[in-house]
């Protein structure tokens, strides 16, 4: 009996091998019979991204199976599942079918034609080398390249550049939404200097701000200044609030974190001491002192105790220096504020957006209006189709496209009421927009770019056709040329990337960022994992690095400290090439912080395979308990 259920049972494993070589054989059949026009594409592309182009075609044609089932049948004789096979798909696809092979007593290698393939270790080198060409060299230590946004302040402040470079700061992003070339020039100074200071390279790194669907302004509300002291839970005083009393010719932004910043005429300042007691009348005909604990040659620190409000021409007393009127100060930025089932008009002209006017009972007479920066997206939306603010934090639904304006109805919102501001993001994801690839903006500021950075970011990259258009563009500028990275930032973009892959390495040099903000409002918040996961799985079979972009280690660099789940997240980065960080008064120290996770993290994962370095923890073995 035994020998007759041996003998069936090696019958039964036979058959099964015999039935996954002929599925795998008929996957890889279709995985090299490309139609014709994709052979012209493999043309098209770069001599350096040749091999990585046939590789993404192989994987693409591996991804049209649901692999699931096979994955669980090779799993149980021991063989790779395809798992990891992004780099080295074909190549792992042979590798599978020589072992099945050799469990059916047969022999077997691919096609001679075919025999020149991205192997593992090629797959390795390929994506490696393509990263070091375009983020630059990997700082030792890291393979993982950190890219920092520049505040205005990098314009200005050398230090600040040289700290970030000196913490692990590897690409310098200058967001051409933001500032001029001028200040643009500056930072790009400040940085070369700091490289020569430090032995360090850093690639500069410019976005085109791109077609982006902003909020338009809002009425501003009174020029008028809070000044508040932090005070505990019964009220009391817990620290004064600091007040930085500046030249009022100067430019200069206050020297450390200030509470208020108060133009005021320098040969008045000047007159001021450590310890003198200034004193005013303010907006509210309260009678307040200031006390100074500083002074410099840009102006003086001043510590008041109680809550003041003051306004432009508000007068300052003090004894030895006389009297000087507070000068002009911005107005107070107004917001909307919207709540579930609130109708909210977009106009499409550019006028001053207001609240919703209501009468002595609350009723309704006029609703909220704000405009919009892009007024002919209103040409492609429909009634019905979702639309959603600031990312993602307001949602409604367009429930009528007039002439000259939308009405849509909130439907997604902070239970105590969301603040819309002016130029906030706007996005249509149901929406067919037809927006440019380049704006009249981005052709401008191309010309700089293409003279002093090192990659350019195609913002809103949507399509192969806006890949060109770009490619023609620098083209035409002649000289250098920088590279491209594509980011990924609606749910169009992240259908179109591998159209958009194929195009973008006609170029020596290219890459991808998962800008997750706008992508996760256009994609589905519970399906941002999933995408960029796909997206991450497209890029590395393209060889082809990724930026991971958005609010990574954001409550850090803006307050100073990080969420739990901010620290996970930035870890999960090291599955990217690069991880980019935004802007904060805290930006130093998440770079620091940064470069530590990523360090920790490659010891332990190297995109999707774990590392088994010697853990720690298995040496903590259970002590002897029998003579407990």
């Amino acid at each position: 009996m035994s020998g007759s259920n041996s003998d069936s049972r090696i019958h039964r494993n036979h058959r099964d091998v015999e039935d996954l070589l002929r599925e795998v054989s008929a996957i890889r059949a279709d995985m090299i019979s490309g139609p014709a026009t994709l052979q012209q594409l493999l043309q098209r592309t770069h001599p350096n991204y040749r091999d990585s182009a046939r590789n993404l075609l192989h994987y693409l044609a591996l991804r049209r199976h649901d692999l699931r089932p096979l994955q669980f049948r090779l799993a149980s004789l021991g063989l790779s599942s395809l798992g990891r096979a992004e780099s080295h798909v074909l190549a792992t696809v042979d590798a599978v079918l020589e072992a099945l092979h050799h469990l059916a007593g047969r022999a077997w290698r691919p096609p001679a034609p075919e025999q020149q393939r991205v192997d593992f270790a090629t797959g390795q080198r390929l994506l490696a080398e393509h990263t070091e060409a375009l983020l630059g060299p990997a700082t030792p230590g890291r393979d993982v390249r950190i890219m920092v946004t520049m505040p205005t302040e990098a314009g200005e402040d050398y230090t600040l550049v040289q700290a970030l470079l000196k913490r692990g700061m590897d690409c310098m992003r200058i967001n051409c939404a933001h500032d001029d070339p001028a200040t643009w020039r500056h930072m790009i100074e400040h940085l070369r200097r700091a490289e020569r200071a430090l032995g360090r390279s850093c690639r500069v790194v410019m976005d085109l701000a791109g077609p982006k669907l902003r909020t338009g302004p809002i009425e501003p509300g009174p020029a008028v200044v809070r000044i508040r002291p932090r005070r505990d839970p019964l009220g009391r005083v817990t620290a004064p609030a600091r007040v930085w009393l500046a030249d009022q010719g100067s430019r200069h932004p206050p020297p450390s974190p200030a509470d208020a910043c108060l133009p005021l005429p320098p040969a008045w300042l000047s007159r001021l001491r450590p310890d003198d007691r200034v004193t005013l009348t303010d907006a509210r005909n309260s009678r307040r002192i200031f006390t100074v604990t500083a002074v410099s040659d840009r102006g003086c620190w001043a510590e008041a105790n109680k809550t003041t409000y003051v306004i432009p021409g508000t007068t300052l007393h003090q004894e030895r220096a006389g009297e000087a009127r507070i000068g002009d100060l911005p107005p107070h930025r107004n917001a909307i504020c919207l709540r579930q089932g609130d109708r909210l008009v977009i106009t499409r002209g550019m006028e001053p957006g207001r609240a919703a006017v209501t009468d002595s009972a609350g009723k309704l007479l006029t609703p909220a209006r704000i405009g919009c920066t892009i007024p002919g997206v209103f040409d492609d939306v429909r009634a019905g189709d979702n639309i959603w603010f600031d990312d993602g934090r307001i949602g409604g639904v367009v429930e009528k496209i007039e002439i000259d304006r939308a009405l849509i109805h909130i439907t997604h919102a902070h239970p105590g009421g969301a603040k819309l501001r002016a130029d906030k993001g706007i996005n249509l994801p149901d929406s067919p927009l037809q927006l440019p690839a380049l704006t009249a903006r981005d052709l401008e500021d191309l010309a700089f770019v293409a003279r002093h950075a090192d990659v350019v970011q195609l913002s809103f990259a949507n399509s192969a056709r806006d890949v060109e258009l770009l490619q023609q563009q620098l083209e035409q500028l002649g000289g250098r040329q920088p590279a491209v990275v594509l980011k990924i930032e609606t749910r169009r973009g992240f259908e179109s990337l591998p159209d958009m892959l194929l195009t973008a390495m006609r170029a020596p040099r290219c890459g991808v960022m998962i800008a997750r903000g706008d992508l996760a409002v256009e994609c589905g918040f519970e399906r941002l994992a999933e995408v960029q996961e796909e997206i991450l799985w497209i890029c590395e079979a393209a060889h082809v690095p990724v930026i991971w972009a958005t609010q990574v280690l954001e409550s850090l660099a803006k307050v100073g400290i990080p969420s739990r789940a901010e620290i996970t997240d930035a870890a999960m980065g090291h599955r990217a090439e690069c991880v980019m960080l935004n802007k904060g008064p805290h930006i130093v120290s998440a770079v620091q912080v940064l470069d530590d996770i990523l360090r920790r993290m490659q010891a332990h994962q190297a995109k999707k395979q774990s590392m088994l370095r010697e853990l720690h923890l298995a040496h903590r073995l259970p002590t002897d308990r029998r003579n407990d």
